[in-house]
């Protein structure tokens, strides 16, 4: 049964994208996205525990988080910043009063049995998200709408076991552990973590708008310095509603919802799967089976399973949250937030537009803030903009991809790398010699100047930091010597095997340690191989 699962699921990309091609000319998806930002708050949200990822079980834990008895919750001014930094990121309208709300539902892990939450009045609601789609799928920009982004807070973590048995450590920590089953266990350091949960309008229409957007608002909050976004350690997580119907049906289709999205890529193929599902019923004639439920993406099938039926919003008996007060901002709180923004990806992406690089630079460039940053303090220092994105997207992003490094972890400063490249542009030195140079910067530091003193790279003219033997005479002197040293190449060279050339240029360069200056070199050996004895 599995292998003929595992068979049916390998059909070949060729075939899928054809089938898929095949399906969006007959019908339309609309996909919507619902995100939690895990916020990098020191404490949680409406207590003094830390949160610290991958701390042992349970050791960050007290009497409000676990939902005990008397317990009140306080909450977290920085928690609100965050939450206005978002919102005015992502153009919404602020409220000026808005308030919490319990959302209740049983799970193992939520230990109050309901979740401080918004519900009617979230904090930002009616704005938008600017997404500009990579080069390799078409291009392109789109304006996608956010509903809404409101405060809440994050259960605990159920975790499971191979064999069934626990330590009996863990047995003993503070607040001990709810044993579920004879083979799963609560963590609660989870429990109360801040959290941001931002809603799109159903505006996307395929996989990869999908995953853009969700990349965009990593890419946000990072920049915002409100969350690390770390998909694999949960601080960005994506539950993805999708539809179907025939194109020029104004009626939305059936809603799924797929969880347990861990990366981007498993977005957009989660996604392009559900739609391909949807589409064969309604083609098939079985639009009924399309039922409002949660489904899991399978990353080993690369497919999606349903999981439980949908809750609706009545289940969850909202009711305002009586143990915490109304929020309200002033305009002056919210002028001065807006006035320490940074700038944003979209605006980072026009302003490398304006400069002439290509798409598939800015893309790159903007992709990382830090990246952003070397690159910026680069051309900061007068050097080329083209060069500069050249070599970070090149070499200098090889050397951080084979050693595992990020641009932080390198040694090469902005400063160095603008030197190089005036260095090179200036001909000081040609290219080959700047890549030593620069694999010398990156892995071990120093500066361009003090490494060409240390290489014996100093022209012999009466420059003192130039690499480049431009002396004509000089040059003449070496290659008079080169062609006297080998006699019979200079006969056949004259004799027709022109192709010899380049030996002689070689030969050249041996006897100069690469210091001459090619394009003199080459004039002043094609004169002398072409002047007859």
């Amino acid at each position: 049964m599995q292998e003929k699962r595992q068979t049916q699921l390998k059909a070949s990309p060729k075939s899928e994208s054809a089938k898929y091609e095949e399906v969006l000319k007959n019908y339309e998806a609309v996909i919507g996205i619902e995100t939690h930002v895990q916020l990098s708050t020191l404490t949680k949200a409406f207590c003094s525990c830390p949160y610290n990822y991958g701390a042992h079980p349970n050791t960050s834990v007290c009497p409000v988080c676990m939902g005990l008895p008397g317990a009140l919750p306080v909450l977290n001014s920085k928690v609100i910043e965050s939450a206005v930094k978002v919102g005015l990121a992502l153009n919404c309208k602020l409220s000026l009063s808005s308030k919490f709300d319990r959302k209740q539902y049983f799970y193992p892990d939520l230990p109050k049995g309901y979740q401080i939450s918004q519900f009617d009045i979230p904090i930002a609601a009616g704005g938008y998200l600017d997404v500009d789609l990579p080069v390799e799928f078409g291009g392109g920009h789109r304006k996608l709408g956010v509903t809404r982004v409101h405060m809440e807070e994050d259960a605990g973590k159920l975790l499971h076991t191979d064999n069934g048995s626990f330590s009996q450590e863990i047995k003993t920590f503070p607040y001990s552990n709810v044993i579920l089953t004879e083979d799963m266990y609560v963590d609660l350091n989870r429990a109360g973590v801040p959290l941001l949960e931002i809603v799109s309008e159903p505006d996307m229409r395929t996989g990869i708008e999908a995953a853009e957007y969700a990349a965009e608002l990593q890419r946000l909050v990072r920049y915002l310095g409100v969350s690390n976004g770390n998909m694999q350690e949960g601080s960005l997580r994506c539950d993805v509603n999708i539809s179907v119907r025939p194109h020029g049906q104004e009626e939305f289709g059936t809603k799924v919802e797929i969880k347990n999205l861990n990366s981007f890529s498993s977005v957009s193929r989660a996604i392009d799967y559900e739609i391909l599902r949807q589409a064969q019923l309604h083609s098939q004639g079985q639009a009924d089976q399309i039922v409002q439920e949660t489904r899991l993406w399978e990353e080993g099938a690369q497919k999606t399973f349903t999981m439980r039926k949908k809750e609706g919003l009545a289940d969850y008996r909202y009711f305002p949250e009586p143990d915490l007060p109304g929020v309200n901002l002033s305009v002056e709180y919210i002028s001065n937030i807006r006035d320490s923004l940074p700038e944003l990806p979209e605006t980072k992406r026009r302003r490398y537009e304006n400069m002439g690089l290509n798409m598939q630079d800015v893309l790159f460039l903007a992709n990382d803030i830090n990246v952003a940053a070397f690159f910026d303090a680069t051309i900061a220092t007068g050097a080329d903009v083209k060069l500069a994105a050249n070599w970070i997207m090149g070499d200098i992003a090889a050397y951080m991809n084979n050693e595992k490094l990020s641009i932080d972890d390198i040694k090469l400063t902005p400063q160095e790398l603008g030197e190089l490249i005036a260095s090179i542009k200036g001909g000081t030195i040609n290219g080959k010699i700047g890549k030593e140079i620069l694999f010398e910067l990156v892995a071990k530091g120093g500066t361009v100047k003090g490494l060409i003193q240390e290489k014996d790279l100093v022209q012999a003219s009466c420059f003192t930091f130039l690499r480049n033997i431009a002396d004509p005479s000089e040059i003449e002197k070496i290659v008079d010597k080169v062609l006297a040293n080998n006699p019979k190449q200079l006969e056949q060279y004259r004799g027709g095997k022109t192709k010899l050339q380049g030996f002689f240029a070689g030969q050249i360069m041996k006897e100069t340690k690469g210091k001459a200056n090619p394009a003199l070199l080459n004039k002043i050996l094609l004169e002398k191989l072409n002047t007859k004895p």
